[in-house]
C-alpha cells in the first residue's frame, strides 16, 4: 500500500512539472505610467551656435602683408593694429584699380546709410518694447495679464536691447570701412614709395580666425583676420518646411544637450524667408529652412558655448497646462485606430484609444485612458489581448 501511494505520489509530481513546463510563461515587458501635466507639442532638431555679430577686416588696397602675430582667442581693442600693408607705388595701379578703390568708398557710403537705418529702426523697436512693458507690468498688477505674458514683454525688451547693440556696433564698423576706403583712395592716388599701411581693428573683440597669417602679397579686398564676441552667440537650425510654417518669431525654444546640466531657454528671433535643398542621411532630398533662434539664459549659465558648437533644440509650437500623457512608444496602430496595452491585475488587456497632440516622446489622451494607468511600452508582436505579462522594471513616469 505505502509503494502505491509512493508511485501515485511520484506520477502526480511528474505530471504537475510536465503542465509547469507546458504552461505559457509571463511575457516580460517594458511600462509607462499615465500621468497628467503639461504637454508641449515640439519640433526637435540639431543646431549650431555661431557668434551673432562677426566682422571680417579685409585688406583696403593691394601690397604686401607683413605676418601677423596673432592668434585665435587673442583679445584687441577698438583701433588696435591688427596688420600691417606695404601698399603698391601708385605708378603701378592701373585704372581699373583706382576705379575699384572710388567705388569701395561709394559701397562704404551706402552701408553706412543702411546701419544708420538699421539703428533707428532699433531705436523705434526699443522705444516700443518699453512702452509695451509699461502697459503690461499695469495691467499685471491689476490681475488683467497672466505672469507668462509679463515675462514675455521683459524678454521682448531684452531681445531689443540686444539689437541695439548691435546696429550701434554695426554702424561703428560703417563709419571705420568708410574712413578706410577714403584713406585708401587718396594714398593710391600720392602715397610715398615704401610708405606702410596699418590695418586696424573696426570693434573691440576677440580674434576668431587669422585668415593671412604668413607674410605675402595679397590683393584688394583679401580677408586678413576675423574679429567677434565669442560669448555673444545665437543659435542656427534647420528644419523642414513643412514644420517651419508653424513656428512663428518669439516662439519658445529649449536647448538641449550642449554640454550643460540643463536646457537653456531660448526664442526664435527669425524664420528665414528662403528654403533650401538638403541631402538626408537617406539620400532623400529635403527642402529645409534655417531658424535663428537667440538664447535667453543668463550668461554664466551658458559660458561654456562657444562658435560652431552641436546643441539641440525643441521649438514649442503648442503647450497645454493640463494633459493626460501617454508614451508614444505605447501606441501601435489596431486597424484604422489607436490602441495600447493596458496592465490589468497582471495581464496585457487591449484597449482603443484617440491620441492628440503628440511630440517625439508622448502624445496627449483625449480618449480611453486614465491618469495613474500602466501601459506597455514596446508591444512585442507576441503580446495578446489576455496574456499574462511581468514588468521588466518599475513603472516609470512619461516625463
Amino acid at each position: 500500500m505505502r509503494r502505491a501511494l509512493t508511485i501515485l505520489l511520484a506520477f502526480l509530481i511528474l505530471a504537475g512539472l510536465l503542465v509547469w513546463s507546458l504552461a505559457p510563461r509571463p511575457v516580460t515587458v517594458q511600462v509607462a505610467s499615465i500621468t497628467r501635466g503639461p504637454f508641449e507639442q515640439t519640433i526637435d532638431e540639431e543646431g549650431k551656435t555661431r557668434v551673432r555679430e562677426r566682422y571680417v577686416v579685409s585688406a583696403p588696397l593691394a601690397g604686401r602683408v607683413a605676418r601677423s602675430g596673432y592668434k585665435p582667442g587673442d583679445t584687441v581693442a577698438a583701433g588696435q593694429a591688427l596688420a600691417v600693408l606695404t601698399p603698391l607705388a601708385p605708378a603701378l595701379i592701373d585704372a581699373r584699380t583706382q576705379q575699384q578703390l572710388a567705388e569701395r568708398v561709394g559701397g562704404a557710403e551706402a552701408a553706412r546709410a543702411r546701419a544708420q537705418a538699421g539703428m533707428a529702426r532699433a531705436q523705434a523697436a526699443l522705444r516700443k518694447s518699453e512702452s509695451d512693458l509699461a502697459r503690461v507690468q499695469k495691467l499685471s498688477k491689476e490681475g488683467f495679464l497672466s505672469p507668462a505674458q509679463l515675462e514675455q514683454a521683459d524678454l521682448d525688451l531684452q531681445l531689443a536691447r540686444r539689437d541695439l547693440d548691435a546696429t550701434r556696433q554695426a554702424v561703428h564698423v560703417a563709419d571705420h570701412d568708410l574712413a578706410t576706403a577714403r584713406a585708401a583712395l587718396q594714398l593710391s592716388r600720392g602715397g610715398t614709395p615704401g610708405e606702410t599701411w596699418t590695418v586696424r581693428a573696426p570693434v573691440a573683440g576677440t580674434v576668431l580666425k587669422v585668415l593671412q597669417e604668413s607674410e605675402g602679397s595679397v590683393i584688394l579686398g583679401t580677408p586678413l583676420v576675423e574679429l567677434g564676441n565669442p560669448s555673444d552667440i545665437e543659435i542656427v537650425a534647420n528644419v523642414l518646411s513643412a514644420d517651419a510654417v508653424r513656428i512663428q518669431p518669439g516662439s519658445a525654444v529649449r536647448i538641449e544637450r550642449w554640454g550643460g546640466p540643463r536646457s537653456l531657454p531660448g526664442r526664435v528671433r527669425r524664420v528665414e524667408p528662403s528654403a533650401f535643398t538638403k541631402v538626408s542621411a537617406l539620400g532623400v532630398e529635403e527642402q529645409r529652412v534655417n531658424l535663428v533662434i537667440d538664447l535667453v539664459s543668463a550668461a554664466d549659465e551658458s559660458n561654456g558655448l562657444r562658435d560652431g558648437f552641436r546643441v539641440e533644440v525643441r521649438v514649442v509650437v503648442r503647450s497645454e497646462a493640463d494633459a493626460l500623457r501617454v508614451p508614444v512608444g505605447a501606441l501601435f496602430r489596431q486597424g484604422e485606430d489607436w490602441a495600447v496595452y493596458v496592465v490589468d491585475g497582471g495581464r496585457a488587456r487591449l484597449r482603443a484609444v484617440r491620441p492628440g497632440l503628440r511630440n517625439a516622446r508622448e502624445a496627449m489622451v483625449l480618449q480611453g485612458l486614465k491618469a495613474g494607468e500602466t501601459v506597455v511600452l514596446y508591444p512585442p508582436d507576441t503580446l495578446a489581448d489576455g496574456v499574462r505579462v511581468r514588468a521588466s522594471a518599475e513603472p516609470r513616469p512619461t516625463n
